[in-house]
Order: structure tokens, then sequence, then C-alpha cells
């Protein structure tokens, strides 16, 4: 992982800072004589004593790069947690899947797409969430919060990604590409459920989970019982990480309407959460029998548990920074149990 959990908390003065380096990397001409009647600059005397420096190519690549890295803000590049727990659902099945030996165009193409589809998401979700973004102090310094990026850029860059998703998945078997079709339109409709579903994490969990059922028919050419129990596991996973997500920013989502789980379950969310945890714990032992794995699974799932234990620990007093380490801490719940599985076939006789 590129990153520790924790660094995963942004710092309101980002786009202060974005902004700021943007400005001084502006050309300005304060200060420049008028253009009306000047002398021609090689005859004019002292011509230049006031112009700016010339700048190295250095720094003109650091100014475009600056520029367009609002962009890659935008997809949450800078913060690749995300990305991790899309991706290891998609791992656990593919390797289920292809019993520890999977195809590397598919490996390629499943990683690859996770990236882009999880930087679609994103933007998309942003998009839909401009207007209130910047009433939580957490994604107050958001590119489409704070005017750094325009809403039609967003639209422009989501409709990019998903063609280059649609390329990648364009690649692989039918079914494949029809579950994707499906899985892009869950991924368009779950911000806008946020507004009037007070569970938007079951959508946001069959948006996630649903590269499970991609990695069985991009494998198999079929979707198993196996796999949709493995979908199953993914989906209330998600409930359980958003949730701890959703409650760091319960206040300010109470004040401006957006609905959660974190609400719905209200004094009863430490209980819920850890009662889904269990469930998920189950779901998964299921999973290992079923798929016939052995002492390294059940190890690494027995390490997942412990991850749980230490997330409940975390959430014990709901202080905001706690419950989002919380949710940061489920990249090596996952991991936990992907290196279970891939141990198992790695080590097989």
């Amino acid at each position: 992982m590129n990153e520790s959990p924790e660094s995963e908390i942004p710092e309101r003065s980002e786009a202060a800072a974005s902004a700021g380096n943007a400005a001084s990397a502006t050309p300005h001409a304060v200060g420049a004589p008028p253009i009306a009647g000047a002398l021609p600059a090689a005859g004019r005397p002292g011509a230049g004593a006031g112009a700016a420096p010339a700048r190295s190519p250095w720094e003109l690549v650091r100014t475009l790069a600056g520029h367009y890295w609002r962009y890659g803000r935008l997809m949450r590049l800078h913060r690749p947690i995300g990305i991790w727990l899309l991706l290891f659902p998609t791992l656990w099945a593919e390797w289920i899947a292809a019993a520890g030996k999977p195809q590397q165009k598919v490996f390629l193409i499943l990683v690859t797409g996770t990236i882009v589809a999880r930087s679609a998401g994103c933007v998309i979700n942003d998009f839909a969430d401009r207007r209130i973004d910047g009433q939580v102090e957490r994604t107050a310094d958001r590119p489409l919060a704070t005017g750094e990026v325009a809403p039609v850029e967003a639209l422009l860059l989501f409709a990019a990604l998903m063609l280059i998703a649609l390329g990648l998945v364009l690649t692989l078997d039918k079914l494949a590409v029809l579950l994707a079709i499906a899985g892009a339109a869950v991924t368009v409709v779950y911000p806008f459920t946020k507004r009037f579903f007070s569970a938007p994490q079951f959508v946001l969990g069959i948006a996630f989970a649903w590269g499970v059922p991609m990695a069985f028919a991009a494998e198999l050419g079929m979707v198993p019982r196996l796999g949709w129990l493995v979908f199953l596991a993914a989906l209330i996973w998600v409930i359980v990480y958003d949730t701890q997500y959703a409650m760091a920013d319960r206040d300010d989502d109470e004040r401006i309407g957006v609905r959660s789980t974190a609400i719905l379950f209200g004094d009863l969310d430490r209980v819920v959460v850890g009662a889904l945890q269990v469930l998920l714990l189950v779901t998964l032992h299921l999973v290992g029998r079923d798929a016939g794995l052995g002492a390294w699974y059940w190890g690494g799932l027995a390490a997942a548990a412990l991850f749980g234990v230490y997330q409940q620990y975390l959430l014990r007093d709901r202080e905001p920074g706690h419950c989002f380490r919380a949710f940061a801490n489920n990249a090596w719940f996952g991991a936990s149990v992907f290196c279970g599985i891939a141990l198992d076939y790695l080590f097989r006789g």
C-alpha cells in the first residue's frame, strides 16, 4: 500500500495551497509599461529591466503538473485507500474462481478497470455533492467544492473514464460486459441516493462488490453459487466500513440533510456494525468451506477478525478522527483475507 491509512485524513489547507501555487505560477504584467506608444523592445532604454525572469523547462513542467493535478485530486488518486477497498474483493473472487492461477490478461484488465472505475465513481460522487461538500469540514477542500474544477470539466472527465472502462471490459466475455454495464449504472445512481434513501451504504455495497461477479464471469464464463457468496461477503463488508466512514461525518450530514446508515442506526451504530462484522466473518467462513480452502486461509481470516476487533476499539468513543481510522483500517482487513487465499493456493501440495 502506498501510504498508511492515517495519512488519508485530509487537511483543509490543501486547496488553499494548491490555489496559491497556481496563482504564483501565473506570469503577471504588474509594473509593465503601457503598450500604446512604447518603443520596440530592442530600442527601448532599460528594456527588460523590470521583466519577469525566463522560466526553466522544469518550472514549466511543474506548473503544468500542478494545473492538471487538480483532476488527479478529483479522482482521489492521492488517497488510494478507496482503490484498495474496491480491489480486494475482486482479487478474492479472481483467485478463488481461477483456483489460484488467474489469467494474466483478466488480472490486468480487472486491476486497471478497478482503478479507472473508482476514479470515475469519485468524480460523479463529487459532482453530485458539489453544493454540499463545502459545508463539511472533511470535504471542503475537494476541487469541485473549491471551484478549482468546473462541473462541466468533471462531467467530461467522468465520460472519458467511463469510455476507458468500457474499452477495457469489451475485451472480456459477453457476460462480463453485461455485468459491467449494470455495475456502471449502480455507480452513477449511488451518489444521488444519499438524498432520499436512509441506507445508501447498501447501494454503495452493490457498486463496490460488483467486481466479484465480474471476476467469476471473466474467469469461468459464469457466476456460480460460490461467486454470489463472495459477493454477499463483499457487500456486507462495504456496509461495515462505509458506516464507520459515515460516523465521522454524522453531525455534518444531519445538519445538511444527507442520509446514511450511521444516522439510521443512531445510538446502536457500534452494536449494528459489530453484528455485521460477525456476519461478515461467518460469510467468509462459508466461502472458505465451499472453496475448499485450508490453514493459510483460516489464518488470514483470523488476522482479519483481529482487525475487526481493533476497529471496534477505535469506535468506542465515536470520535470522528477515530471513526475515520477504523474505516481506513479495513484495507488491512481486506489484505489479510486476500493473503490467506493467495497463500493457501500457493502452498497447496
